[in-house]
């Protein structure tokens, strides 16, 4: 039997207060200003958006905050209610808590009851991950999906700490990340304008490899302990992030049986402002309009391919293809999609 198309309806993504700029940052932690030129120089990420205060720590928005109304938002713009919702799919690397699954709470929020759920626990290819989850469903009898994925990396900073002291591994993610939440609508109804999925790719490639990044939880046992929350091993992630998005792009291709001059909108990896743009050189599609947003918005992890795929839906017209890559660096997972505007 041959699988019904899965078409993306809507998306819808929602950042947390106003933008932080680097400035910002180096005032907060008592940096030098040669901080912030090297944070431009190197990184190349201008802005992102906390859940935090700075001044205070308060936590202003948590992750179901932002999801809820993300979800909102995609509902509302692909024109169906709570009750029309068959199965709802998260993917993040930073749930609110670990019981109950953030997923959960959203769905609450959002009216949506008696219909599976699920949750993925994954850094930058959770967004992916979840959208073949659904796509999965949808196959095997569900009509409409809601996918959500995000994450509030703020809660891993210590605002009491002297980063003149930090190595530079645990530097760097005070630096390259903020939150943000996506949503969006996944049908099998052959809705007009709508954009159909023609290939996902999820492969883990990790095997034998050690971690390019870690986030560890503390329970009561070892809630004292002195080790980092929060690790990126980022020369590992600068050698293997590019080699490893010019596969994807290979593979996905050869399943599509598309040509480089076929792909209209390149939707690359998002991990820095100057790691995308050597990404994206790398990819060499000669005629592809690139959809980045990490300059402004920082690495918002999960969130980033629906930031990404909501303004590529805004701009794609009837027969363009669009083609997006995530990299999973914690395990190193291959993450990617492929999108043709009906």
């Amino acid at each position: 039997m041959e699988r019904p198309d899965v078409r993306i309806l809507s998306a819808a993504s929602t950042l947390p207060g106003q933008p932080v700029d680097n400035g910002a940052l180096a005032r907060r932690f008592r940096m030098d200003p040669v901080w912030t030129q090297w944070v431009d120089a190197f990184v190349g990420t201008r802005n992102r958006h906390l859940s935090i205060d700075l001044a205070t720590g308060e936590v202003r928005q948590s992750l179901a905050d932002l999801a809820a109304s993300a979800g909102q938002r995609a509902l509302a713009g692909a024109g169906i209610d709570a009750a029309d919702v068959d199965v709802v799919v998260m993917g993040t690397a930073t749930p609110d808590t670990l019981m109950p699954a953030t997923v959960n709470v959203v769905a609450d929020r959002l009216g949506i009851d008696g219909v599976p759920t699920y949750q993925l626990q994954s850094g930058c290819a959770g967004a992916v991950q979840a959208l073949d989850v659904a796509c999965r469903m949808l196959a095997g009898g569900a009509r409409t999906a809601l996918v959500l994925a995000g994450d509030v990396s703020t809660k891993y900073f210590d605002l009491g700490v002297d980063l003149r002291k930090l190595p530079s591994a645990e530097l760097v993610n005070v630096v390259l990340f903020g939150d943000a939440a996506g949503a969006a609508v996944l049908s099998t109804e052959p809705v007009a304008h709508s954009t159909a999925i023609r290939g996902l790719l999820n492969r883990l490639t990790g095997k034998g490899r050690a971690p390019g990044h870690t986030l560890d939880w503390f329970g009561p046992a070892d809630r004292t302990s002195q080790r980092p929350a929060a690790v990126e091993d980022f020369k590992a992630i600068e050698q293997s992030v590019p080699v490893m998005a010019v596969e994807i792009l290979k593979e996905l291709l050869e399943e599509l049986g598309w040509h480089r001059t076929d792909v209209d909108y390149l939707l690359p990896p998002q991990l820095s402002g100057r790691m995308t743009a050597r990404i994206v050189e790398q990819l060499d599609l000669p005629v592809a309009t690139e959809i980045s947003c990490v300059v402004d918005t920082g690495n918002t992890g999960n969130a980033l391919p629906f930031l990404q795929i909501e303004q590529a839906l805004s701009k794609m017209a009837p027969g363009d293809r669009a083609l997006g890559i995530a990299v999973e660096s914690s395990k190193w997972i291959k993450a990617g999609f492929a999108l043709e505007r009906c």
